[in-house]
């Protein structure tokens, strides 16, 4: 399921080639014909996301509402443009990253996790987002425009240059404007949507008044939105925090550390697309984690392996039917 930076990049994608303009709308697969109707030939005047949902206002107060959930993609085909506060398609952000790493040369991932280049595709190439960060391969220039439908599409949205393909999300529905406002209210604080002071307040004393555990509060969208399984077990090793302490038991200034910490990573992951979650990596070392998940990360997808720090087994659990990377030792 994608987490709180892929849906942030998307919807930024959307504000840079979709608003503004007026946007043909169908449903190929034909589950969505009644709002793709409705949407057809209407201007798109914002994109939005919180948390793991992303919004599209149309004029007429009509909004698309977008949750991708586990198996939801978006396919991006055209003419691309790149916002200027994320990473480029070949890596770059300006001259170096967050860490000062020159990066002349474009950074790759292993697993097809390439969110840098689905952010700044090239002309006429097609792109895909799903799932965390993945991006599938790329159409050769001069392919047929609009592109052809591949697959099960519920929803295409296309301008004169730009298409966008939506497959198998768990949510795509149309709502008016109060419907939306009522959407945004059931979800916890989002730190690029609002005042993170006031996001703050919110998240600490969501989480310090209840007794369930504080690996299950993260994961709440209602508690906190965008937190995913893989920030989630990242989060919990950098606090040195055992998953399973209540929220209403764990101290005041270790809650507002962990809201500080999803501060931080969510701002990397929108800027380099990646759920970077380790520190202080440099040059060869920050070049292998931006390329492989397996050295990006301090415990998640490690069970079984020995702790970066103490040497510990990692644990793997289930926990709220998702799996739980710990490390017993430094997470006591």
């Amino acid at each position: 399921m994608p987490e709180g930076h892929s849906v942030h990049r998307i919807a930024r994608q959307f504000a840079r080639n979709f608003v503004g303009r007026p946007v043909a709308a169908s449903s190929p697969q034909g589950r969505f014909a009644e709002g793709a109707a409705v949407i057809d030939g209407r201007e798109a005047l914002q994109a939005k996301a919180v948390g793991k949902q992303m919004f599209l206002e149309f004029e007429g107060d009509v909004w698309l509402r977008v949750h991708l959930g586990l198996y939801g993609a978006w396919d991006f085909a055209g003419e691309i443009l790149v916002d200027p506060t994320i990473a480029s398609a070949n890596g770059r952000m300006g001259q170096t990253n967050q860490r000062g790493t020159d990066l002349d040369e474009p950074i790759l991932d292993d697993a097809g996790e390439n969110s840098l280049s689905s952010i700044g595709a090239p002309r006429r190439t097609r792109v895909h987002v799903r799932m965390s960060e993945q991006t599938s391969g790329l159409a050769d220039e001069g392919d047929e425009w609009p592109p052809p439908v591949v697959g099960q599409v519920r929803l295409r949205l296309l301008t004169d240059v730009t298409c966008a393909d939506l497959r198998g999300p768990t949510a795509c529905a149309l709502q008016g404007p109060d419907e939306v406002l009522a959407t945004i209210d059931k979800l916890g604080p989002d730190p690029l949507v609002g005042d993170p002071a006031e996001g703050e307040e919110r998240f600490v004393r969501a989480v310090r008044r209840k007794p369930t555990p504080i690996a299950l509060l993260l994961m709440d969208q209602s508690v906190v939105s965008g937190i995913g399984n893989v920030y989630r077990a990242e989060m919990l090793f950098r606090a040195r925090l055992n998953p399973h302490t209540p929220g209403r038991d764990v101290p005041e200034g270790v809650v507002r550390g962990l809201w500080h910490d999803w501060v931080r990573l969510l701002a990397i992951g929108v800027e380099t697309g990646q759920m970077m979650t380790m520190d202080g990596l440099t040059g060869d070392a920050y070049r292998a984690a931006m390329a492989s998940r397996d050295d990006r990360h301090w415990v998640y997808h490690r069970a079984g392996l020995p702790c970066r720090v103490c040497g510990t087994e990692i644990a793997l659990e289930e926990i709220g039917a998702r799996k739980l990377y710990w490390c017993p030792s430094c997470q006591r």
